[in-house]
């Protein structure tokens, strides 16, 4: 099933037109209200008058995270405060939040996003949600919600967190689909087996999970745990928040909403756009948002654009999962290292968890990463051969991925500190 067939299906030539109208609106909007957009378009020397089609969108200048925070709360904004009806803010770690206010309209298509989504992943009006994103600023947990409202399906808005009434929830109220992190799915399907609880003795059918990279192989592990089949939604709250983007049946690419959000990758170092297959920076660009409408927003996360067909019969071009992001990717002593490589291979390894962290420290001038993994109890054992002969076996896999030596402890079951919201896996000691 497809949500919204017309849009959903149009023909690349009808997409292009659509797109070129849109883009059009929004950069003549932007100059006129965005003192920003005005003055770096002027340093360009370039006026509305110059954006023609979506082709001319390299012309545009590029928006940071830094503008947004340069500029807040409010001073990127095209519409007055008068027409905001709702306020989310960035859930980022370091310096301000971003702000990122919705007018009527913007929310309307938050919830279009989200309903194509959930209906992309296979969700119907006869579908029950338990949303265990987060509500309040983030924008997972309303999102998801209005976007399942907008589907006509039934939503148990269950939040984040408390995970004995999550799993209470799941037994008594019967949900069909969950929605949250894909590491606190790995949490709840860890919870329901200590429980005693089986895969079979719950409804769930479909998990939706974003708002954090995660590999292929935690997405097995996770539908072995909770008895579904797990899909990749993607957002992010400075371009709307989750919907953006979601695979569908065939999992060979998240369909982006590009009626919404034009996208381009970038090579990081030079920012020329890329062709398709080639992995680079991921970047958007409003066509049609009212409050905050940004150009060429840098999102810093790494994929690759797909615009072939795909067999569900959405024309829609799609994008690979995210494989990490261009600024938390690790430099240990000259290798670039991604956080989802290290997952990757711990998540093939039996005898351990999906549960780790990674450690970044500097000994003298010598960059040092050490990987922290839980251990499963039934590989628990007082021999400290067979404990030791574990370790290298680990830890040969990851030198043998990341070409570079790391530091391999083994942690006793559920030392390490679980994630009920995104996941804190890398802590860097190191002072630059």
């Amino acid at each position: 099933m497809i949500w919204n067939e017309p849009m959903e299906t149009m023909s690349r030539d009808e997409m292009h037109a659509l797109q070129s109208e849109r883009l059009r609106d929004t950069v003549e909007r932007v100059y006129q209200n965005v003192d920003f957009y005005r003055t770096k378009m002027q340093a360009l020397g370039i006026e509305p008058g110059d954006i023609k089609t979506i082709d001319d969108i390299v012309k545009l200048p590029f928006t940071t995270k830094k503008d947004l925070r340069d500029n807040y709360p409010f001073k990127m904004c095209a519409a007055p405060q008068s027409q905001f009806v709702r306020i989310h803010a960035s859930s980022g770690t370091t310096g301000k939040p971003t702000a990122v206010p919705h007018t009527r309209k913007d929310l309307d298509m938050f919830a279009e996003c989200v309903a194509r989504s959930i209906c992309c992943a296979g969700g119907t009006k006869d579908d029950t949600i338990q949303v265990s994103y987060g509500y309040g600023l983030f924008t997972g947990g309303l999102g998801l919600h209005d976007g399942a409202t907008r589907l006509g399906a039934g939503v148990i808005p269950a939040s984040s967190g408390n995970t004995r009434n999550q799993l209470t929830l799941m037994k008594d109220f019967h949900p069909t689909i969950l929605a949250c992190t894909p590491s606190y799915a790995m949490f709840l399907a860890e919870a329901l087996a200590e429980e005693g609880t089986k895969p079979e003795d719950i409804a769930l059918r479909i998990g939706i999970f974003g708002a954090e990279p995660w590999s292929p192989e935690m997405r097995a592990k996770i539908e072995a745990g909770l008895g579904i089949t797990a899909h990749d939604i993607y957002g992010l709250s400075e371009i709307m928040g989750p919907g953006v983007s979601c695979t569908c049946e065939h999992r060979n690419g998240l369909h982006i909403c590009e009626d919404y959000f034009y996208p381009e990758i970038l090579d990081p170092e030079t920012l020329a756009p890329v062709g398709d297959g080639v992995v680079g920076e991921l970047t958007f660009t409003h066509l049609t948002k009212e409050a905050m409408p940004l150009l060429r927003y840098r999102t810093r996360d790494l994929s690759s654009l797909d615009h072939s067909p795909c067999e569900c019969g959405r024309t829609s071009v799609r994008m690979a999962r995210i494989i990490g992001r261009s600024d938390d990717m690790l430099i240990i002593r000259g290798v670039n290292v991604f956080p989802s490589q290290i997952e990757s291979v711990l998540l093939e390894v039996p005898e351990v968890s999906p549960n780790y962290v990674i450690i970044v420290d500097r000994k003298g001038t010598l960059d040092t990463i050490e990987v922290q993994v839980e251990l499963n109890p039934e590989y628990m054992t007082d021999s400290v051969t067979e404990m030791e002969e574990i370790r290298k076996k680990i830890k040969q896999k990851l030198d043998s991925v990341l070409r570079i030596s790391v530091i391999l402890t083994l942690a006793e079951h559920k030392t390490i500190a679980r994630s009920q919201g995104k996941a804190k896996r890398v802590i860097d000691k190191r002072q630059f």
